[in-house]
């Protein structure tokens, strides 16, 4: 199946030109008419991309539209309009806006538009960015940052931690630690939990920032803040 591609745009015309154009490409298409529409669709049918026209009728317009888009997801934002002075691009990109498409506009550039975002979404897709309080990890690179602060890791201590950043608040037992870090039964006598979760505590607090690996009594540990 195609990406799947919401088109918001008033006009009957341009709304049906595009639907049959992207059909014919292999996209999946849907349809708004308005942006209150245009946010119920993106928000019960998550779209691949967006296509969005700036002048929307109603008390919701498209840069509005596009900022709430923009709150709520990294989905990519191709806006068009007949506005083609600086002032306006800028007002479209700092709205949430990736690119622009002045009307009238050929097909064949609205479809290479839509490929180079497709392109560019994945790939940064493929660089996920883990975030939880000042704690920032690359899952690319296993680049690890407290605040300022690079936090080198080894192997077994950075999967810990991404174990626990895709967790966050998530009590996690002892046994679904050993069978996503280790990936085979230590025995029940074994202390290597409790030695790793030390080492990864010491290098995330080195410069006395607030501990966020924190003993569950009996159960296991969990990420949180206090």
């Amino acid at each position: 199946m195609g990406e799947r591609v919401l088109v918001i745009e008033d006009d009957p015309k341009i709304a049906d030109f595009l639907r049959r154009g992207l059909l014919y490409e292999g996209y999946q298409v849907s349809l708004a008419m308005d942006g209150q529409e245009g946010l119920t669709a993106a928000r019960d049918r998550p779209p691949d991309i967006v296509v969005l026209d700036w002048m929307l009728p109603g008390k919701i317009d498209g840069l509005e539209v596009c900022r709430r888009l923009r709150a709520a997801s990294d989905t990519p934002i191709l806006m068009l309009t007949a506005k083609d002075t600086i002032s306006d691009r800028v007002a479209g990109l700092d709205a949430g806006a990736d690119d622009y498409l002045v009307k009238p506009f050929a097909f064949e550039e609205l479809l290479a538009r839509l490929r180079a975002l497709s392109r560019r979404h994945k790939a940064d897709a493929e660089q996920e960015i883990l975030h939880f309080a000042d704690v920032t990890v690359n899952t690319n690179s296993r680049e690890v940052w407290r605040g300022d602060h690079r936090i080198e890791l080894t192997a077994k201590e950075y999967d810990l931690l991404e174990l626990f950043l895709r967790n966050s608040r998530q009590v996690l037992t002892r046994d679904v630690i050993y069978d996503r870090v280790w990936g085979y039964d230590f025995g029940g006598e074994s202390n290597i939990i409790e030695v790793y979760v030390r080492y990864l505590r010491g290098k995330l607090e080195e410069f006395g920032e607030p501990r966020l690996i924190h003993t569950v009594r009996s159960v296991g540990y969990v990420l949180r803040e206090d």
